[in-house]
């Protein structure tokens, strides 16, 4: 019986802490602000933790989103579109009285993108984590065309009735976490789910006038083999006011939580 997608904190501190230097406490901001943390493929809010933990020292306020069929959302692949995701995050910057600091990792860097579209006013800033960031009509298929080096591409698959997306379980540490310890990675890996996978060939509706005037900043991973860093520069290019830089993996929200949660909270300095 598949086990729960439920994780407790516990738990994420046994899989990720014993690894990890532990952190200074923030000196909270007198700026304070809420951020959205928007999950990668494959993962869901449980990802963010140590993030928000941060985050919340310092003073703010941090939402972190199952998104359709991930985390504990159980719903179907097959009834997932990027609409479904795009409405999930309109109602949470809906009921937002402030702007939100928006954050997309990896393939959702495409969702906050059209999500940043249809709410400007409800954006302070757009942050994107070794995230995807693509011109209008562009697709998370397009933009992996003829990428290079990538063990995520070149290990990725669909399911028999193409609702599901995989990569390869023998190479899922190295595409996406190899700076991790692999006893950590082989414990949290049971969390890891399917890729409903419509979204994926879902085709950016961004403007100009909208879109392209909203604050963004890029944080780059140089270490990065499933997005590389070449493909990371060639998205983000002209398009941010500026990049930050990790030496990590495709996954530092587990590797170097405290220095990306520095990165965020300067973002809000800026």
């Amino acid at each position: 019986m598949k086990k729960t997608l439920q994780i407790s904190s516990l738990t994420l501190v046994f899989l990720f802490s014993m690894f990890i230097q532990a952190h200074p406490t923030e000196v909270p901001s007198k700026k304070t602000k809420t951020y959205v943390l928007v999950h990668s493929a494959w993962l869901g809010a449980w990802q963010w933790q140590q993030v928000a933990q941060t985050l919340e020292t310092a003073g703010h306020t941090v939402i972190t989103p199952d998104l359709a069929g991930h985390g504990s959302d159980k719903t179907p692949a097959s009834d997932i579109t990027m609409e479904t995701y795009v409405n999930q995050l309109l109602a949470i910057l809906d009921s937002q009285q402030e702007k939100v600091v928006l954050v997309g990792h990896s393939f959702n860097g495409i969702t906050v993108s059209r999500v940043a579209e249809l709410r400007p006013k409800k954006i302070d800033c757009l942050v994107y984590l070794t995230a995807f960031l693509l011109p209008n009509g562009a697709s998370f298929y397009d933009a992996v065309q003829g990428v290079p080096d990538s063990k995520a591409v070149e290990n990725f698959f669909l399911s028999e009735d193409q609702t599901q997306a995989f990569v390869k379980e023998k190479e899922l540490q190295n595409a996406f976490a190899h700076d991790i310890p692999a006893e950590a990675f082989n414990q949290a890996k049971a969390y890891i789910v399917p890729e409903p996978a419509a979204p994926l060939g879902y085709k950016l509706e961004v403007t100009d006038a909208v879109f392209g005037k909203i604050p963004k900043y890029y944080i780059e991973c140089t270490e990065d083999r499933a997005i590389p860093i070449a493909a990371q520069r060639g998205m983000y290019e002209g398009k941010v006011k500026k990049v930050f830089t990790l030496n990590s993996s495709h996954t530092p929200n587990f590797s170097q939580p405290d220095k990306l949660a520095s990165i965020l909270l300067e973002v809000i300095r800026k």
